[in-house]
Order: structure tokens, then sequence, then C-alpha cells
């Protein structure tokens, strides 16, 4: 299965993501030891993706889930069997021409939209990671009639985050 990973899910992964659970890190460091395993990744062409991960990880020090995986993802790139690489059109307003044009998107952060855009633009629309961002939980439905799909790795956390940010406690 393909699938496109946000940054976040590495990012928990590695320890590096504040307040979540322990059962989170150890889902997505087993989420993606699967994809290495035996799984696929969906990556953009023009590498935005990859050096987001990169910024954000230490793939040639640490040994950490994530970084793993970011050495394993700049490693096989290339490997079709492994990753695809989906080409982006720049838009000057949603930033990439097959993000939704959808108007309650039009809040959806700039940076995140690069996962959502390779996901629409993937011939096959696999899912995207989703760990602890919770102002995703909020765009889901929207994403969902575009054909594009969430899988959230740690449904209890970004539930918890998401009622303290938008106070339903």
């Amino acid at each position: 299965m393909t699938s496109v990973v946000d940054t976040n899910v590495i990012l928990v992964a590695n320890g590096q993501h504040q307040d979540i659970s322990p059962a989170c890190v150890v889902a997505c460091a087993l989420k993606l030891q699967s994809i290495m395993t035996g799984g696929r990744i969906a990556l953009d062409q023009g590498f935005e993706i990859l050096l987001e991960y990169q910024n954000k990880t230490t793939p040639k020090k640490n040994n950490r889930p994530g970084d793993a995986f970011v050495k394993w993802a700049l490693q096989n790139n290339a490997n079709s069997r492994l990753c695809d690489l989906v080409p982006l059109e720049p838009h000057p307003e949603r930033r990439y021409k097959s993000f939704p044009d959808d108007a309650r998107l039009a809040n959806f952060d700039p940076p995140d939209r690069k996962f959502v855009a390779v996901a629409a633009a993937h011939e096959k629309r696999p899912p995207i990671l989703q760990a602890a961002d919770s102002k995703w939980l909020g765009w889901t439905p929207s994403l969902e009639e575009h054909g594009i799909t969430v899988d959230f790795l740690c449904p209890a956390d970004i539930q918890r985050f998401h009622d303290i940010k938008f106070g339903n406690d």
C-alpha cells in the first residue's frame, strides 16, 4: 500500500513531539517500519516533502525510527518499486493545482498543502498519514469529498489536542 507521510508522523516516531502518548510514538514508529519493509511512499517530484523531512530530522546522525525512515526515503526515492514521485503544478492561490478548490479549505496550512496535493495528484489517491496535527480533524470531511483520505494513527491523542485547542473539554 502506498502512503503520503506527514512530517509529524516522523517527528512523533522520533519522540520529537511534546505531550504525545507513548502508544502514539509506538504506533508511528511501527507504521514507518511497515512502510520500509513492505509498503510504498508517495513524494512530490520537486522534493519539497523530502526537504521538509530533512530539515526537521537528522537521518545521518541518529538511529531514531523517524530518522531511519527519512534515510530510507532518501535512499529509495528513485526506486519506483518503493516510491512514487508525483509531479505538482504550482497554482497562484492554492499553491498547487491539485490542492482542492474548496472555500472550506481556504485556511489550510500552506506548508501542509503539499501532502494533500500529492495525494490528490496521485492516480491511486493514497491516504495521508497523520499523527498529531489536530487541525486536520476539521479539514477531513472536506478532503474526503474530494477523494482524499486521512489516516489518523493516534486518534485519542489528536482528539485530545483538538479539544484543548478548540475548547471542547
